[in-house]
Order: structure tokens, then C-alpha cells, then sequence
């Protein structure tokens, strides 16, 4: 029996991870403020453009997945018929789209870089994802991600490169964990991502400009206070599945992975001396955390 509006609404909900998408403007905006640009209405396009780059990627990631999720997760929108899959390709494809357009409408720095960032979602969901380069082809979209704010904001990306590296890795850890979130059997995932996080939490309270001019103590302790929210949001549930490499337990350390890339984002910010942007994108993190209760992010 086809589903009613509601039942369709929750479906693509479910299908586009709404509340993973909460996790994306941080992208854009640290590396915004990794460049050391002012905030403009490109920016804004940035973040619409990754916004619909990164929900094409998610409806492509469980197109290509349909035949796996009917046997291992048959509640999933495509496999239980509650989307059909020619729907989401086509989303998909129309998100793609979109997110270049906006991209395009921000100048040619960002075009250019958005464009490789849609090649890079659209290998991976499609190639890359079950080889030894998925990981590293996830992390390099999220670190693309943050290198199109700064294109964007200014017309140049080199300066935000450091930002890029540090949330890539940390996408590195998250992807590594998330090819053991149906089986579990594996500790060294979690653990290698809880080393991860440990070395990130560390290298957010160094300022990259270690020469520059002295600033109020409550901006200094920023970045360090924001590290902090980060570690623990991840290391916590990563703890948990090293110990106990269960499916639901590496699922939840999945989330939280997930999750601590907001406070990850805004140290990235502080640490680039935005204090404003660090604030507004760690204020997103509790409205992620709520609307996951609703809508998995996994």
C-alpha cells in the first residue's frame, strides 16, 4: 500500500539523514575562517552548495547500497519500498546539480572546487566505497567540503589546507569505524580512531599563527574548551566499541563520530581566530543531538 504524505516525508527524511545535515555548515564556515575571510553572501552559497552536495551523496550512498541493505537492513527506504530507487537517483542526480549551480553563482575558485568535490561523492558511493580507498576518498570530500567556503569567501583555498587535513583525518577515523557498523568483530577500528581523536583534540589548541598579536583569555581557551567537547563527544563511544565491537555499539560510536565533527568544525573556527563563527556552529551541535533521536545518522 503506498505510504501517505506523512509516511513519505519520514521516508526521504530517513533517506537524506536530515540531521546529519546539520553537521554540514561548519564545513563552509570554518573554512571560511580558515582563509581569514569575512563572512558574505557567497558564503551562503557555499553552504547551500554543500548543503545539496552532501545530501545527493547520502541518497546515492543507499541507491548504490540496495541490493546490501535489502539482506542486512531491510527497514531502509529503497529496500522496504517506501522510495522507489529511480526516485532517489534521480534526487540524487538533481542535488548534484544544484549544489554546482550554487557553487558556480560563487565565483570560479569555488566552482572549480565543487566540482571535484562532486566527482569525489560520486566515485566514492559508486567505485570506491568497498576498497581500500573509501576512506580516504570520504575524507577527502569533507576536507573539499571546508576548502570550498574558503574558495568561496575569498577565491582562495591554500590557507584553509591545514583545516582540510585535520577534519579529513578525523572523516578518515569516522569511515574507517562505520565498514564494521553491521558486523562489529573488529577493535582496532575504534582504536585507531580513539588515538585519532586524542591526536586532533591536541592539535586544535595550537594556533597556526603562533606570532600574532595577544588576545582576551576567554578567546585563547576557545579552541581548547571546543577540542574538549570534541574528544569527548567521540573518544567516549569509540571507547566503548574497542571494548565491546558489537554492531549496535559500533553503530552508536558511528553517530558519535558524526556528531563531533560540529565541535570539531567550531575549533577549527576558534583556533582560526573567528570566535562569532566557532559559536554559531558549536550552537548546532544540541539540534543535531536532538534530531537524532528522531532520524538515525547511520
Amino acid at each position: 500500500m503506498p505510504a501517505g504524505r506523512g509516511g513519505a516525508a519520514r521516508a526521504w527524511a530517513e533517506l537524506l539523514r536530515l540531521p546529519a545535515l546539520l553537521t554540514v555548515p561548519g564545513d563552509t564556515l570554518s573554512g571560511a575562517a580558515a582563509a581569514h575571510g569575512r563572512l558574505t553572501p557567497r558564503t551562503l552559497l557555499a553552504v547551500c552548495s554543500s548543503a545539496c552536495l552532501y545530501e545527493a551523496g547520502m541518497v546515492l550512498n543507499d541507491w548504490a547500497d540496495r541490493a546490501e541493505d535489502a539482506e542486512e537492513r531491510p527497514h531502509r527506504p529503497l529496500p522496504s519500498g517506501r522510495i522507489r530507487p529511480a526516485a532517489a537517483l534521480t534526487a540524487a542526480a538533481a542535488l548534484t546539480a544544484a549544489g554546482v549551480a550554487l557553487a558556480g553563482r560563487a565565483g570560479r575558485p569555488a566552482s572549480a572546487v565543487a566540482a571535484s568535490l562532486a566527482a569525489t561523492v560520486w566515485a566514492y558511493d559508486l567505485a570506491l566505497k568497498h576498497t581500500a580507498a573509501g576512506p580516504f576518498a570520504m575524507a577527502a570530500a569533507r576536507g573539499l567540503d571546508l576548502l570550498l567556503g574558503a574558495a568561496a569567501t575569498t577565491g582562495r583555498a591554500r590557507a584553509a589546507l591545514p583545516s582540510a587535513a585535520l577534519l579529513g583525518a578525523h572523516t578518515l577515523a569516522v569511515t574507517a569505524v562505520s565498514r564494521h557498523e553491521t558486523t562489529g568483530g573488529s577493535p582496532a577500528a575504534p582504536l585507531a580512531a580513539l588515538a585519532a581523536t586524542g591526536a586532533l583534540g591536541g592539535l586544535l589548541t595550537r594556533h597556526p599563527r603562533p606570532g600574532r598579536r595577544r588576545t582576551p583569555a576567554v578567546r585563547r581557551s576557545l579552541p581548547a574548551l571546543l577540542a574538549a567537547a570534541y574528544t569527548t563527544t567521540w573518544a567516549r563511544p569509540c571507547l566503548h566499541a574497542a571494548l565491546n565491537p558489537s554492531p549496535p555499539l559500533t553503530q552508536r560510536a558511528v553517530g558519535g563520530g558524526i556528531r563531533a565533527t560540529i565541535p570539531l568544525q567550531a575549533a577549527l573556527a576558534a583556533r582560526a581566530g573567528a570566535p562569532a563563527t566557532a559559536a554559531f556552529t558549536a550552537a548546532l551541535a544540541p539540534l543535531a543531538r536532538r534530531f537524532a533521536r528522531k532520524v538515525s545518522v547511520t
